[in-house]
C-alpha cells in the first residue's frame, strides 16, 4: 500500500509541474503577443497561482526542493 500511495504522489507532482509549466508557456506567448487582458491569459493567470499553492504546500512539508520548478 506504501508503495503504491509514493508511486500515486510521484505521479500527481509530476502532472502538476508540467501542468504549471505548460501554463507559463502559454502565459508568455499570449504576453509575447500583447493579449495579457484576454479572458483565456486571465484564466491562465488564475491556472497558475492554483497550481503555485499547491507546490508550496509541498515545499512546506519538504516534498519539493525549488530545483523542480
Amino acid at each position: 500500500m506504501d508503495e503504491q500511495r509514493l508511486e500515486a504522489f510521484e505521479k500527481m507532482l509530476k502532472a502538476i509541474l508540467s501542468q504549471y509549466n505548460s501554463t507559463v508557456e502559454q502565459m508568455n506567448k499570449l504576453k509575447a503577443e500583447g493579449k495579457k487582458k484576454t479572458v483565456t491569459y486571465r484564466q491562465l493567470f488564475v491556472n497558475r497561482l492554483q497550481y503555485r499553492t499547491v507546490l508550496s504546500y509541498y515545499r512546506t512539508y519538504g516534498l519539493l526542493d525549488d530545483d523542480n520548478i
